[in-house]
């Protein structure tokens, strides 16, 4: 059986076999992409913070994505009357660590908000993400009631052609998608795609019109300017609350791109490191690349990796 160190190990080695470029190919892919701006970032072993600040320096610095005087809104997983420690919510730190790094970019203001599942208010107050957003001095906002939301097409979209959609992400001049990475009992894997169910204010919606599509068009509402997948802890089971902190494993890991079919599909191959979660049965993915979202082709992309 492995040991801690040894899983830490595989798992970093998960990380880059997903997003690497293997083969004669690779030279000629470096080439191709010398001076284009990074499109994912994959980060290994430290904490939330220093992870975050490592990979978004890497993505070309915040200032590539919040400029002075803008409101940002940043749309975490914050849905569950959980700890942290069960990795049923983002990590507050990473949350923080963003605010931060907003304020430091000029934005004028910063709101954090979700639909939660539990009670708002205990599922703000026990993942810690309130404490930590009123400390960095941005805006927890509610998302309890129906007046949060305002109703908008969805042009594209296969089944979910209209949906009622925070006005927070709708008014924001740029959003943040900050989801953790956890099993999902009926989506199989809920990351970056999967967390936009959090800005609708009808999920049943989705439940019972073929749940994968509908979270493909939830895609196409308003695309977050990036994604950042919290992987400092992962729910391997019982997802996507969890029970306890049995369910969870500490991964130190931490994925970021502009392209969300591309992160969620990195997120999963890393996550088969841990349990067995073939991509086809994630079947939003495909669907997304289908619509144009992204891609599952990472070999396409532009893609760099930091490791503690």
């Amino acid at each position: 059986m492995m040991n801690r160190h040894e899983f830490l190990q595989s798992l970093a080695a998960g990380a880059a076999a997903a997003v690497s470029v293997d083969g004669a190919s690779t030279v000629m892919a470096q080439a191709a992409q010398a001076g284009k701006q990074t499109d994912l970032v994959v980060a290994m072993g430290g904490e939330p913070a220093e992870m975050f600040n490592a990979a978004m320096k890497k993505m070309g610095g915040i200032e590539r994505f919040v400029k002075k005087g803008q409101v940002v809104c940043i749309k975490p997983n914050a849905a569950w009357d959980r700890t942290p420690e069960c990795a049923a919510n983002t990590n507050p730190q990473l949350i923080s660590a963003l605010i931060k790094a907003c304020f430091e970019a000029g934005a004028k203001e910063v709101n954090v908000v979700e639909h939660t599942c539990d009670n708002w208010r205990m599922a703000y107050k026990n993942s810690g993400i309130e404490d930590a957003v009123i400390k960095a001095g941005a805006n927890m906002l509610p998302g309890d009631d129906e007046s949060y939301y305002r109703e908008v097409e969805v042009p594209g979209a296969v089944k979910l052609k209209k949906a009622k959609v925070l006005k927070a992400i709708l008014d924001a001049d740029v959003w943040f998608n900050v989801p953790c990475l956890k099993c999902h009992v009926g989506a199989r894997m809920t990351i970056a795609m999967k967390n936009l169910m959090g800005i609708v204010w009808d999920r049943r919606f989705f439940h019972t019109n073929d749940l994968h599509q509908c979270i493909a068009d939830s895609c196409l509402i308003r695309p977050p300017v990036l994604n950042i997948v919290d992987a400092y802890r992962t729910m391997k089971t019982n997802g996507p609350k969890g029970r306890s902190e049995a369910d969870a494993v500490l991964t130190k890991a931490l994925f970021m791109s502009t392209d969300m079919v591309a992160v969620d599909t990195t997120a999963t191959r890393f996550f088969n490191r841990i349990v067995d979660m073939p991509l086809d049965q994630v079947s939003y993915l495909a669907m997304g690349q289908e619509l144009g979202i992204g891609t599952m082709n990472i070999k396409s992309l532009k893609v760099e990796q930091v490791k503690f």
